[in-house]
């Protein structure tokens, strides 16, 4: 075997486990020249590169690409576990919001957590807590910082779990969960009545049809709802109602429903929510109300740099991300309140007429309102902006506001 840097050991030999040990000790010089090589990366001229270092006959390494058995897929899964470690999945906690300035709603982010890996968790003798489990605190939170409000929590199909749906069961006064669901859901009736006294008592009914067979054999409701976007979508829809089970957990009463997008733009979907008395026509326009978190996401890593921070100090990690988080709701917020007493100029593109501010807009017209209180009227230059003539100050101002 060939000797391999400290830093690239481990990564190869994990992507051994993909190959045979004669496949593997061809394929590593094979990668080793594909690094050092400068020109092109043929089989021949790669040998070339490791010459005196490797052994066999050539037409061997060539049968590593043409005729050995080895998958791609056990090699993706490695590398992707390899970089997913470099990077943050943060569970993210956000307020849809519809201001009066635009037709479509703003996901403003409010409490962000976290993830860590499983592994990383027991490395670290840290109790391991899931997506859902860290959703689950942040909703306890918001729950306990507004005692007088009622929450409606939307999450995708990574936060569809049971526990999720306790957690909001238990605090249905307060909190109702609208998320995707499985087609193939195990669902019951409630448990019977109990007659006597001997025997346990069951914890559930009669097991009912999985959505999907219900779907297959209903009529569907055609219906007008809001859509993704903030504007309207004929679609036609099934739903029902049932007990969710899970094994030591008990049962969540929910109501499903499935969607067909009649223009064919969207794929079938299913959704559920812990309140049985919302109407499938709510469910589905409280789902799609989630689409804006989305939007945050891209804004905050175009404009606001959420993917470029460096850190290696654990304070550092956990608190840059959750508060470039909060500086684009606190941009929108601003932005909200100003727009309310001036008329809001949109930033002209020449592609396309905008007839809504996006979070360009809102940080444009923000980065003015900071830049004329202070770059031109508090600092040390500040008299020498004040020579400049007025239609050339707001000139500069204006292409520094845009400026990112």
């Amino acid at each position: 075997m060939l000797s391999l840097p400290s830093a690239a050991e481990p990564l190869f030999l994990k992507l051994s486990v993909a190959f045979t040990r004669p496949t593997f000790q061809r394929i590593l010089p094979l990668c080793i020249g594909a690094i050092l090589a400068i020109g092109p990366r043929t089989i021949t001229a790669l040998l070339r590169i490791m010459r005196g270092l490797v052994g066999g006959h050539p037409s061997s390494y060539h049968r590593v690409f043409s005729r050995a058995a080895w998958p791609l897929e056990p090699l993706g899964k490695v590398v992707a576990a390899a970089v997913l470690r470099w990077g943050h999945r943060w569970v993210v906690l956000a307020i849809s919001v519809k201001f009066p300035f635009t037709s479509r709603r703003w996901a403003l982010p409010v409490l962000a957590a976290l993830y860590r890996p499983k592994e990383l968790n027991k490395a670290e003798g840290r109790r391991h807590k899931t997506a859902p489990d860290l959703a689950r605190q942040l909703m306890a939170t918001l729950i306990h910082w507004f005692s007088d409000r009622t929450f409606v929590f939307l999450g995708d199909g990574g936060y569809a779990s049971h526990e999720l749906a306790r957690f909001c069961f238990r605090h249905r006064g307060r909190a109702t969960l609208v998320i995707r669901f499985h087609g193939d859901a195990n669902l019951y009736a409630p448990p019977p009545q109990r007659k006597g006294r001997k025997g346990r008592p069951r914890i559930k009914g009669a097991k009912l049809p999985a959505p999907q067979s219900v779907v297959q054999r209903s009529q569907r409701t055609p219906v007008v709802v809001d859509w993704y976007g903030g504007g309207q979508r004929r679609i036609e829809w099934v739903g029902g109602t049932g007990q969710w089970y899970k094994g030591g957990q008990g049962l969540i009463p929910i109501r499903w429903v499935f969607v067909h997008d009649l223009q064919g733009t969207h794929r079938d979907e299913y959704f559920y929510t812990t309140d049985t008395t919302l109407m499938a026509e709510q469910i589905i326009t409280y789902f799609t109300a989630r689409w804006p978190i989305e939007t945050t996401f891209q804004e905050v890593r175009a404009h606001l740099g959420f993917e470029t921070p460096r850190q290696r100090v654990a304070k550092s990690v956990l608190r840059t991300g959750p508060c470039l988080l909060g500086l684009f709701s606190m941009i929108i917020l601003i932005f909200a309140v100003h727009a309310r007493r001036h008329r809001i100029r949109l930033r002209a593109t020449a592609w396309y007429t905008k007839t809504e501010p996006t979070f360009s807009d809102a940080i444009t017209t923000v980065r003015r309102l900071f830049g004329s209180m202070t770059i031109f009227e508090r600092s040390s230059h500040s008299d020498a902006f004040q020579k400049i003539p007025c239609h050339l100050r707001n000139l500069l101002l204006n292409h520094l506001s845009r400026a990112a």
